[in-house]
């Protein structure tokens, strides 16, 4: 198995981690409102997961669809979701991690979302940040006397 060098410089020493290839992943974020949150679950003496659901609606084609994701948090992230309510619109930040299963001679696989990151999302100023800027500046705009109108 090969490792994955990565080298950190902080107040001028150098750190050195050693991951396995496999360990690397990648993040994703998604946007959408929150209409579930579930209690606690204690799976071992050691291991805790809770999950919540996000309702995602997209207009594709002149056709609104809808899909809901459900994540799981684990350990120290299950309080995540206490901070917000439902019907808040929310990013949350998550990894896709994939399980084998096997019982009985049957083979099952699992994806789980695994959340790590929930913040709230303003509507209101993503949609002025959506806004495209003037083609123009205003004549009532007054220019600084170093600012060149070109």
């Amino acid at each position: 198995m090969s490792n994955i060098k990565i080298k950190f410089r902080k107040n001028q020493r150098i750190l050195l981690l050693h991951l396995p290839s496999n360990y690397v992943t990648m993040s994703y974020e998604l946007t959408g409102k929150l209409i579930a949150k579930f209690d606690t679950v204690q799976r071992t003496a050691t291991f805790k997961t809770r999950e919540f659901v996000i309702e995602k609606s997209e207009d594709i084609g002149g056709r609104v669809i809808t899909n809901y994701a459900k994540f799981q948090c684990v350990q120290d992230k299950t309080n995540l979701p206490d901070r917000f309510t439902i019907g808040d619109t929310v990013k949350v930040s998550f990894n896709i991690k994939g399980t084998k299963w096997e019982k009985n001679g049957q083979v099952n696989y699992i994806t789980n979302l695994d959340a790590w990151r929930m913040e709230t999302v303003n509507m209101q100023s993503q949609q002025t940040a959506d806004a495209p800027p003037p083609d123009y500046m205003p004549m009532d705009t007054p220019l600084a006397p170093d600012d060149l109108p070109f």
